[in-house]
Parts: structure tokens; C-alpha cells; sequence
């Protein structure tokens, strides 16, 4: 056989059919990874984005609660005098049905149907009354609403109002936690120790919110978030 006809032999082609697979399955690899990780980043961020709107919403909400105006006396309106009687308990929080009650203030025009409506000239009078209403001349009116918060089968629940009636938030939480910062006494302002069953409303100087969130797809481990805000309208 002449040298110009010389071809490859089986070995040959075996050995290069065998290089070929090598490096085609080393490639296969290097993609799967690369998309594994993109997946469980891009599963994280929705977390985080989830953990970050909830949570930014209650501690809007927790920085308002307890707002009774311009004046610390207030003229109750309302149907059967209930705004005093929710007045009195603004922040509240049931660790058997791990379920959070504020009664706060909207911010802003968006906020929906107020629950009770403060009518104040913040100079001598302030009246709530049920529902929307309208101020007068000089006057002022702050919306406030009821909002309650509960998890339940692994969701996070919404309601507001003086009803029962919640609709789903969140899904796929698997914790959800609060705890308060209290003070030594009903007039000192600095926090003294974190309680989940605070004695005394009135010592109540900060919540502690603790959020974890699932992937329901498991291509990231539970991220829990944990955020401490203040009671403006509670400090002394």
C-alpha cells in the first residue's frame, strides 16, 4: 500500500470517537451547572423580592399603628364606640393562631376603604368616625384601618377591616414569627428585652418580624429575613 492511501484505523477512530465523547460530556457538565446556578439564583432573588415587598408593607404598617391624630383626646363616634375599644390595643399579636392585628394609619390616597376616619383641626377637637368621612373647613382627616396578618398552611393571609375575611398574601412560607421589644416601664423609652408575649401593650417599643420562604421547587434552601422596626406613635 502506498503511503498517499495510508487511512485511520479502527483504534484510531475509536480512540477519537472516545476523546470527542469526553469532552462533549465535560461540556454537558459545565452547562448543567452553569443552569443549575442560574436557577437557584434567579429562585433566590424571587424570594428575596417576595421577602422584601412583605415585609416593607408591615413595617409601613408598624411605624403607623397607634396614630391617633394631632391631639391625644378623642371624641369616639364610631358604631358602638368600637374605635375606642381597638384604640386601646393597637398592636397585638396571637402566638396560638400566629396572627398579628394593627390598627394603623394609611399613607397616601391608596390605601382603600379606611376603617375609621379622625377628623381633627389639631387644635381643639378630634372626632372618629366609621368608615370614610369627609372634614370640614381647617380640618384634617386621617384614615386608619384595622389589618391583621395570620400564617396558616403554609401562606401568609391578609385581612383588614373588622371581619374575619382574609385572602392569601404569600405562598410557599414556612415561618413566621414576631417578637416585641419592651420597655422596663409603660414611660421609659428604650428597649430593655424582646418578648413573643408581652404583659403590658403599653411597654411595647418595637416588633421584631421573622419571615422564611420556600422555594417550591427546592432549587434554594429556606431563606428566613428578619427585620426590627420601631413604634413611632409609642415612643414616650
Amino acid at each position: 500500500m502506498k503511503r498517499g492511501n495510508c487511512g485511520f484505523a479502527l483504534v484510531e477512530m475509536m480512540l477519537a470517537l472516545l476523546l470527542g465523547l469526553v469532552l462533549v460530556l465535560a461540556a454537558t457538565q459545565v452547562f448543567i451547572a452553569a443552569k443549575n446556578t442560574y436557577l437557584s439564583q434567579n429562585a433566590a432573588a424571587y424570594l428575596q423580592e417576595d421577602g422584601r415587598f412583605v415585609l416593607s408593607k408591615m413595617l409601613q404598617e408598624i411605624r403607623m399603628a397607634g396614630l391617633a391624630g394631632c391631639l391625644r383626646e378623642v371624641d369616639d363616634a364610631s358604631s358602638a364606640t368600637e374605635f375606642s375599644r381597638y384604640r386601646a390595643t393597637p398592636i397585638q399579636w396571637d402566638s396560638a393562631e400566629h396572627k398579628l392585628t394593627l390598627i394603623t394609619a394609611d399613607v397616601g390616597e391608596d390605601g382603600g376603604a379606611p376603617t375609621w376616619s379622625l377628623v381633627t383641626d389639631c387644635q381643639r377637637s378630634a372626632v372618629a368616625y366609621s368608615g370614610a368621612h369627609q372634614g370640614g373647613v381647617g380640618q384634617q382627616v386621617f384614615a386608619l384601618r384595622r389589618v391583621f396578618y395570620s400564617f396558616r398552611n403554609r401562606q401568609l393571609l391578609l385581612g383588614s377591616g373588622l371581619g374575619k375575611q382574609q385572602a392569601v398574601l404569600l405562598d410557599n412560607v414556612e415561618a413566621f414569627d414576631v417578637g416585641f421589644g419592651v420597655a422596663r416601664t409603660a414611660t421609659d423609652s428604650e428597649v430593655s428585652s424582646y418578648s413573643s408575649h408581652p404583659g403590658d401593650p403599653a411597654r411595647i417599643r418595637s416588633v421584631r418580624l421573622r419571615l422564611t420562604l420556600a422555594d417550591p421547587d427546592a432549587r434554594v434552601r429556606p431563606q428566613s429575613y428578619t427585620v426590627v422596626v420601631a413604634l413611632r406613635n409609642r415612643l414616650p
